[in-house]
C-alpha cells in the first residue's frame, strides 16, 4: 500500500471524527513541519508555533480536504502560507549567531542536533551551514519559500506549484531568481 492511499484513508476517518486517524496524521508530518517551518522562520519556537497552527487548521478544515489531490500538498500549502505570513509580520531578523531567549548563553548552532563527525569535518559543515543558512536568511519570502520546498524539502516544481498555488513556470522563475540571489550574496563567502 502505498502513502497515498493510507494517508487519504486517514484523512477520511479524521474527518468523522476518529481521533485516532489525525494522530497518525500528526506523526507523519509533524517533523516534515517542524523542519519547514524552522527553515523558513528560523527559530524554534515559531517553526513548533507553525507546526501547531497547521494541525489546528488542518483539523477545522478537514471537510474541505479535496481527495483528488495529495493530502502533503493541502498540509504543505497550509504551512507555507503560515510561514509566509510569519516572515512578513516580522521586522527582526533572527540569526544562529544570536544568543538564544530561551537558554541562556546559547546561540543557535550550539542547539544544532550533533552527530560522531570528526572535529574539522563539524567545523566545515558548520561553517557552510552558517553561510548557506545566511544566504536563504536574506531571501524575499517569495523566493525563501520556494527554494526551501526545492532545495530543503526535496519537492518536485510540480509540487511546489500545488503547495504555492502558482504556476510551474512562476515556480521555476522564483528557483532561477533565488538561486542567482544566492549566488551573488555567497560568491565571495564559499
Amino acid at each position: 500500500m502505498t502513502q497515498k492511499p493510507l494517508e487519504t484513508r486517514l484523512a477520511r476517518l479524521a474527518r468523522k471524527g476518529d481521533q485516532r486517524a489525525f494522530a497518525e496524521l500528526v506523526d507523519i508530518y509533524t517533523d516534515k513541519l517542524f523542519h519547514l517551518g524552522y527553515r523558513m522562520t528560523g527559530n524554534r519556537q515559531e517553526a513548533e508555533d507553525v507546526v501547531q497552527e497547521t494541525f489546528l487548521r488542518v483539523y477545522k478544515n478537514l471537510d474541505r480536504y479535496d481527495e483528488n489531490q495529495k493530502l502533503s500538498t493541502w498540509i504543505y500549502r497550509i504551512a507555507t502560507n503560515l510561514c509566509i505570513d510569519r516572515l512578513r509580520k516580522r521586522r527582526a531578523i533572527y540569526s544562529l549567531d544570536a544568543e538564544s531567549s530561551d537558554y541562556d548563553g546559547l546561540d543557535g548552532y550550539s542547539m544544532l542536533p550533533s552527530d560522531n563527525r570528526t572535529p574539522e569535518s563539524e567545523l566545515i559543515l558548520s561553517e557552510t551551514q552558517r553561510i548557506v543558512q545566511e544566504g536563504i536568511a536574506t531571501l524575499p519570502a517569495k523566493y525563501k519559500s520556494v527554494m526551501i520546498l526545492r532545495y530543503l524539502q526535496d519537492m518536485s516544481l510540480q509540487e511546489i506549484s500545488d503547495v504555492m498555488d502558482i504556476p510551474v513556470t512562476t515556480v521555476k522563475t522564483r528557483v532561477h531568481r533565488g538561486r542567482e540571489f544566492i549566488r551573488k550574496r555567497l560568491e565571495h563567502k564559499l
